[in-house]
This record gives structure tokens, sequence and C-alpha cells, in this order.
């Protein structure tokens, strides 16, 4: 009986093997059915039976669920290359049975589900779709799966160093909001150059410094980690190590010299002596000079950001200071691993992490549920009406930064004055604006060295083109000699060329010229130097007999009082004095005749006034004479009378 008994228990068991799921792991601590018939009173239980019918108790609920959380974890502890396939299906299922959101079997779900995401989210990224694809990394936990990321990151790198400034154009953006990322990015990639410097291994060394390369590129790392990276390489001479460093100062040596010139130039010198030393293979040393000959094309085919990957602003980078040789740099390799933490601090960081994508992305949240949809709806309408008759007014001049932007690059980027004035109508500057094309172009004459008649060229053919222009030039002339006490000389002769020029083409009228009064009170040492320069370049391309004859136009003599003053024999004096001395007197001849004449009727006046006067005393002088006779004459007749009276 003993045996039989053996026999039957052994023949249940094969049968519980046999009807089991193949393939399906049973987890511990979990008992099957036949164990329960195993298991009871005394050994009988073989001949019991569960009774389907009856109702489950709490205690039988509790242990499927800690089952299915069982399940979960062990399914999840067999890893990526081992256990049973669970359809996706089947997967959510149970994550769905879960009802603590905040237990440890759901914490690595949701980190299961983040690594995926990342993974595939990296390993898409390309030029043209980063844009949208950076806004998708947002939504996923990178404060939790940083360590993730740049994983990812960096093995994406490694199987495909084309994509690399793709890479490293993610990274910036990141990087740009959360810098904690981009950090952890350049020690890890710093970390992996070292080790593959230590093993002599070239193909993970160019792959790491490739990605530190665009990564400086990018500014999301300072450029001196480029210069000591390129000085370790240049350290000991290897043919290996220059081939390296060749490709490295390839990707980054338009930055460089941007960034730290002086750097740069070193750099390169170090290659020239290498080169003359003549110690290295000839195939390195015809590396050497292409990299020469990319130097002296000025890095055409190696630029260092492209246009579709500058997506951070100047003021929005963060660049970081990391020292190659760094003996406290750590990759922080344990962030990688999953670990479970308390329930309440991963709500918390969840739900920081929530505000923190939505003050990235700038989505608002939504305090409040209740409401109805009609209500939102309304008010969702009326929201869009009050932006459509908003009117935005940008207090940073932001759009005539742009403008000016487009006119300089416009004038400086132009062979001939005929193309750069093409290139300025066809900008289509709005009305109003034409001032800005003025001063940008007065200002970029100021700016040269010695005058350069290509920026006088074209204000003269704008002139003619569009009156406009014309009126915004006589504006700025008023300008610039009111201002000219702030220029230096170099800018101050530029610009009186610049307008004399203007002058002597008939661009501008001589109407400006009632702007200047030369006497000793109303101009300065810079605004006489100013006059100097316009009057002598006018003799000099007009000719002294042309330029008198334009002065003593009777038309335009009422804007030339100021030139010529004749108020007062001072300011007269002073003006004859100042045409002489800059060599030319001849325009004064007829304030110098003009003075002789004022001087010789100031002279006749004195004189008359003069024998007016004498003419006065003389007269007033024989008047007291004659009254002095009278009183003579009276006195003697009274004595005669006298005389007569007495003899009598």
């Amino acid at each position: 009986m003993g045996k039989k008994s053996s026999s039957s228990s052994s023949s249940s068991d094969s049968d519980e093997k046999a009807q089991a799921p193949k393939g399906e792991v049973q987890p511990k601590g979990v008992e099957t059915n036949a164990d329960q018939r195993r298991g009871g009173d005394g050994g009988q239980g073989g001949r019991q039976r569960v009774d389907s019918s009856r109702p489950e108790v709490k205690g039988e609920t509790d242990d499927i669920e800690a089952y299915k959380k069982r399940k979960i974890a062990d399914l999840e502890a067999l890893g990526r290359a081992g256990g049973v396939y669970i359809p996706p299906f089947k997967l959510a299922r149970l994550q769905e049975e879960i009802e603590d959101k905040t237990s440890p079997e759901y914490q690595r779900q949701t980190w299961e589900a983040l690594r995926k995401s990342i993974n595939g989210l990296v390993n898409k990224v390309n030029t043209g779709n980063i844009k949208n694809l950076v806004e998708e990394l947002f939504q996923e936990n990178l404060v939790r799966g940083r360590g993730l990321f740049v994983r990812a990151l960096v093995r994406a790198q490694m199987a495909s160093p084309g994509f690399t400034h793709v890479f490293a154009a993610l990274v910036a953006v990141i990087n740009s909001k959360l810098p904690e990322v981009g950090d952890l990015l350049i020690r890890r990639v710093i970390l992996q150059f070292r080790r593959a410097y230590k093993r002599n291994d070239k193909i993970v060394t160019t792959a790491a410094i490739k990605f530190m390369a665009h990564l400086v590129n990018q500014k999301v790392v300072s450029e001196l980690l480029a210069l000591h990276i390129a000085t370790l390489l240049l350290e000991r001479v290897t043919d290996d190590s220059i081939e390296v460093c060749v490709a490295f100062m390839q990707e980054v040596g338009l930055a460089l010299q941007e960034l730290s010139g002086a750097g740069s130039l070193a750099i390169f010198e170090r290659f020239r002596n290498i080169l003359h030393e003549g110690e290295i293979d000839r195939r390195v040393q015809y590396v050497i000079e292409g990299l020469f000959e990319v130097r002296r094309k000025k890095f055409a085919d190696y630029p260092a950001v492209v246009e579709e990957l500058d997506l951070v602003a100047e003021e929005d980078q963060i660049t970081h200071e990391v020292d190659l040789l760094d003996e406290n740099i750590k990759g922080d390799e344990i962030i990688n691993i999953f670990k479970a933490i308390p329930p309440e601090q991963y709500a918390g960081d969840e739900a920081k992490w929530k505000l923190i994508s939505a003050e990235i992305l700038g989505i608002e949240q939504d305090d409040d549920g209740s409401g109805s949809s009609d209500d939102s709806d309304d008010e969702e309408t009326a929201a869009a009406d009050a932006r459509a008759q908003q009117k935005i007014l940008d207090f940073t001049e932001q759009d005539l930064v742009n403008l000016r932007r487009s006119i300089y690059l416009v004038i400086m980027s132009s062979v001939h004055f005929e193309e750069c004035v093409h290139k300025i109508l066809k900008l289509n500057i709005a009305e109003g604006q034409e001032k800005e094309v003025c001063t940008m172009l007065i200002d970029c004459c100021a700016m040269e060295k010695m005058f350069n008649r290509f920026f006088a060229l074209q204000a003269e053919r704008l002139c003619r083109l569009n009156p406009a222009y014309q009126e915004n030039f006589l504006e700025a002339f008023e300008v610039q000699f009111n201002t000219v006490h702030r220029l230096e000389t170099n800018k101050l002769r530029n610009i009186g060329k610049f307008f004399s020029h203007l002058l002597y083409t008939d661009a501008l009228p001589w109407s400006l010229m009632h702007q200047i009064r030369i006497t000793e009170e109303t101009t300065t040492s810079s605004s006489r130097i100013f006059i100097k320069v316009i009057f002598q370049e006018l003799s000099e391309q007009w000719g002294v007999k042309k330029l008198v004859a334009r002065l003593k136009d009777e038309e335009q003599q009422q804007f030339f009082t100021g030139l010529f003053p004749r108020d007062h024999p001072k300011n007269i004096r002073f003006a004859i004095n100042y045409f002489t001395a800059i060599g030319l007197g001849v325009l004064t001849e007829d304030l110098r005749s003009y003075l002789e004449q004022a001087q010789s009727q100031q002279a006749a006046a004195g004189r008359a006034q003069a024998a007016e006067e004498s003419s006065s005393e003389s007269s007033s002088s024989s008047d007291s004479d004659s009254s002095d006779s009278d009183d003579s004459s009276d006195s003697s007749d009274t004595d005669d009378s006298d005389d007569s009276s007495d003899s009598s």
C-alpha cells in the first residue's frame, strides 16, 4: 500500500507538471496545486479537492496580490537576456493590477519603461527630428534617469560617430535646462577617454575626443579642455597620437580659433615643428599637411555648429569647467542601476519632476479639474480673441537689432557698391527705417583705417534712388557735426570725406552748410578739423576755381552766411584767418573786400564824426567870444555915461 500511494502521488506530480504552461517560471513561496494536495491532514490531502464554489477569504486575496507582485519582480529579475517572454499586453495587464503606484514593484516597472523610452528616443534622433525628440525627452524623468540617458548617449555615439554633432546638439539643449545631466556626460566621456588612452585603444579614443570636440563647439564644456587634450596628444609624439590629434583639431579647430586664438596658434605651431622634424611616418606627414590645408580654407568643410543644430541661444548656454586630469572625477555608475526608494520620496520626486517638465515645456498646470467643458471652451475662445486683439510691444527692439545685423552683413559681404545697393533694396526696409541704413553706412565708413569710397558710393546711389535717404543723410550730417567732438581723429576724417563726396557729386544739397557757423565761440578743434577735411576734399575734387564759383552762387548765398559771417569784424577776421590757415584763403576774397570796405566806412564815419565834433567845438568857441565883446562894449558905454553925469 505504501508503494502504491507513493506511485500515485508521483503520478499526480507529473500530471501537474504536464498541465503547467510551457516556459512559465513558478515563483518562490507559492505552492502548486500538487503541493496543496500533498499538504494538509496527515498525508491524506491527495484525495482532497478545493471547492471552487466557496467564497474567497481576505487572506487568499492578499496571497494572490502578493503572487502577482512576486511574479513581476521575478520576471524583471531575469533581465532582457533570459527568462520567459511575456507579451506586452499581458505585462501591461499585470502592471495595471498593481494598486499601489509607489510600491517597489511599480517603481521597477516605471524604471524599465523609462530606460526603454530613453534608449528609443536617443537611437532615433537626427538632424530633422531633433526638435521634436527634445520635447519628448523632457516628458521623461531625466532627473531620475540621467544615468540611463547619459549611458544611452555614450553607447549611441560610440556606435555611430557620424552622428556625434547631433548628439552634442541634443546634449546642449538638455544641458541648458538640466546642467547636472551635461556635467555627468562630460565626466563619463573624460573617463572613457582616459581608459582608452591608457589602453592605446585608438577607436574608442577617437570617438571620445570627437564627442568632446563637438561639446566644445556647442559650448557645453570650456575650450580649455580641448587645448588640454591636444597638448596631451602631442606630448609624446607617435603616429597614432598625431592622427588622433589631427582628427580632433579638424572638428574643434574653428571653435578654438574663435574662443582661444592664442591656444589654437600654439597647437598649430607644434604641428609645424613636428612636420619639420620629420621623425614621423610619411603618411602621417601628409595627414598634418591636410590639416594645414583645412585651416587655410578656414575649416569650410568642418563647421563648428551647422545651422540646423544651433538650437540654444547664447544667453542660455551653460559651459562647464572640467580638468582633464582631475583625479576626483567620478562617473556615478551606480545611478544606472535601479534602486527602490521609500514611497513618500518616490511620490514627491515624481510630483517635482512634473512641475519641472511643465515649466520647461511651457505647459500650464490646471489646479482644479472642476468646471464644465462649455465654460472651458468659452474661456479658450475668449482667450484666443484677447490674444488676437492684443498688441505686443517689443521694448527690447529685437527687430531693430536684427535689421541692423542684416544691413551690416549685406554691406560687408558685397564686393561692389552696386551689388550692395541692390541687396539693400531687396531687404524691403519699411518706411521710416531708412535711417538705419544711413547710420550703418556712416559707422562702417568711420571704422575703416583709411577712407573707403565704397561706402560713399553706396550713399550717393541711395540718395539718387530715393529722396528719403537724402533727407536722412541730411539729418545724419547735423547729428555728426553736433557730436563731432566725440570722435577720434581718424573717424572724423573718414566721415568728413564721406560727406564731401556726397557734396561734390551733388547727391546732397548745399543747404546742409547752413548748420556750420565759423566763429571762435561756435567751433571747437574737432569741428574745425571736420570743416577743413570737407573743404580740402572739395577743392581737390573740383579745383579751387569751381569751388569759388559754387560758393558765389547767388541762389545759395543764404546757406553760406555761417561760413563767411559779416555780423562783426571779429568774426570776419576769424573766418578769414581760418580759411587762410587751411590753404583756402582765396575763398575769403569777398570777405576781405567786405572787411576793407567796412573798415574804410568805419574810418570815414570816424573822421566825419571827428570833423563834426571839431566844428561844433569851434562854433561854440566863437559864440563865447562874441558874447565877451558885447559885455565889454556894454561896460564901456556905462562908464562913459557915468563920466558925463559927473562933469555936469
